[in-house]
């Protein structure tokens, strides 16, 4: 039996507006408002909602055989509650079906997991809740932001609870190994890993449309044969897409959506079935363990960091965010929390890449700015601007090593809290089953002069009853007496 299994990716950052050096200090909100909600509007309206209905379509038609996941960041589900709510009502219908699976990933699609184990964790269990708040589920695999992933990361993920996790299956990872199948972690083995096949997921994602591809032009029937034709004992095909794959980057005039709608019929007919990213988990023993030494991610062809972190705009922009990481944790100005979030989208690193031409052009697709150095130049003055925020405070003229002693103080004093909740709470327990007791053993006291009173007439009572069913039964008939013997004898 061969399986696939389609994971759809849904992200928007909050974009920041033209921020200049003079603002600094003046102007403390930093987002293009305008520009935020006619992007997510308009591909909203041109691909989410179309490409979740149709998934919708597909989960009835095929009776439930087909499923799907689904992973979208908190920061995009924030802008759809306030710039398109209709989209969430077709999540939540998709979630009711119990067909699709909602994957875990980082609140703010940010790189934290590179930088700041503590920060990931936050992020991750952040995101955890929104998802649980929004859809009643919660996450069972991972997906971290660009499918990043390291043997680094691998225990941490295992310990926080995530039975699986997805990642690309890049070639010089696999090298002569198949992406098709399950792999453990080296560095946990519990943890199982799914691998995106790039040659399918790239068929449908980049050259779908494209006439000059030789295998142009893509149907239901020729896709699910090339899936079908594969070794017998790879059983599970990974197909990793964004959403907006679906009537954004590959426009309804080509056909995309009747494409993938056609997709469960075919399959059915070659006998391949449709696995959530835990189902895939669950039913799949690893045929290998899988050891990535430094970070790989689905982005360029070098499928690594750089396209975030490959020049010195971009590490210069990246360590100055993290560096008041510490500071920003024991903020309780709810704003400062919210810009710290929107502020760590990995997209605001993507464009400052300076990449080579042909990954220049794709990153440009993306980009508000017209060059990377525009990019790094406004999102350091917005940085700049909160950083004094984060100053006021907690100067950056306390040591770390003061300020550590200041968190370690701090969360001993959390744990101190914690215990004596949790006796406050046993004490109250123990309280009111006193006061139940109490309320029982008064309860009988009151009874019990009652029952005195009512003893003799019952008493009375019960003897009136005996003595009339005496009255009412008829007598029985003395026995005779027996004579003597010795007084016959006497006789």
């Amino acid at each position: 039996m061969k399986a696939i299994c389609f994971y759809f990716q849904i992200h928007q950052p909050f974009r920041l507006k033209r921020y200049r050096f003079f603002d600094i200090g003046n102007d403390h909100y930093y987002y293009d408002d305008f520009a935020n909600d006619d992007i997510i509007t308009r591909i909203a309206q041109r691909s989410y909602i179309p490409a979740a209905e149709s998934l919708l379509r597909m989960i009835d038609e095929s009776k439930g055989k087909f499923r799907c996941a689904i992973s979208i960041t908190g920061i995009a589900l924030e802008q759809c509650e306030q710039y398109v709510p209709e989209f969430i009502d077709v999540l939540k219908k998709l979630a009711d079906t119990g067909k699709v699976e909602f994957l875990a990933e980082t609140y703010a699609h940010s790189l934290a997991s590179l930088a700041d184990p503590e920060e990931f964790a936050l992020q991750v269990k952040a995101h955890d809740e929104k998802i649980n708040a929004l859809f009643g589920v919660k996450p069972k695999v991972l997906r971290n932001t660009e499918l990043i992933y390291c043997d680094d990361l691998a225990p941490q993920i295992a310990q926080m609870g995530y039975k699986g996790v997805i990642t690309e299956g890049a070639k010089h990872i696999l090298g002569w190994k198949s992406p098709n199948y399950v792999y453990s972690s080296a560095s946990a083995p519990k943890l199982k890993m799914l691998l995106k096949n790039s040659k399918l997921s790239d068929d449908i994602a980049f050259r779908f449309s494209n006439p000059e591809w030789e295998s142009y032009p893509l149907t239901a029937d020729k896709y699910i044969g090339w899936i079908a034709d594969t070794p017998a004992d790879e059983q599970i095909v990974n197909l990793f897409l964004n959403l907006e794959t679906f009537g954004e980057m590959q426009s309804r005039e080509t056909g995309i959506f009747q494409f993938l709608e056609a997709l469960p019929r075919f399959a059915a007919e070659k006998g391949i079935d449709f696995w959530t990213p835990s189902e895939a988990v669950a039913k799949l023993k690893p045929v290998d363990s899988l050891s990535v030494l430094h970070p790989i991610s689905w982005a360029d062809e070098a499928r690594d960091t750089t396209a975030w972190l490959g020049n010195k705009l971009q590490n210069e922009a990246f360590q100055k965010l993290y560096s008041v990481a510490e500071r920003v944790r024991l903020c309780d100005d709810r704003r400062i929390k919210q810009d710290w979030n929107y502020l760590q989208a990995s997209d605001h690193f993507f464009y400052m890449s300076t990449k080579h031409l042909d990954d220049g052009a794709v990153h440009s697709h993306f980009s508000p700015y017209e060059t990377p150095f525009q990019a790094f130049t406004n999102y350091m003055n917005v940085l700049a601007d909160f950083i004094v925020r984060v100053e006021e405070q907690y100067p950056l003229s306390i040591e770390n090593e003061e300020l550590n002693a200041l968190l370690t103080t701090i969360r001993n004093q959390s744990r101190e809290i914690a215990e004596l909740t949790k006796e406050v709470e046993s004490m109250r327990k123990n309280v009111e089953h006193y006061n139940e007791e109490r309320k029982l053993r008064e309860a009988v006291k009151e009874e019990a002069p009652a029952a005195k009173k009512a003893a003799p007439k019952a008493k009375k009572a019960k003897a009136a009853e005996v003595k009339t069913e005496a009255e009412c039964t008829p007598a029985e008939p003395a026995a005779p007496k027996k004579r003597c013997c010795r007084k016959k004898k006497e006789a």
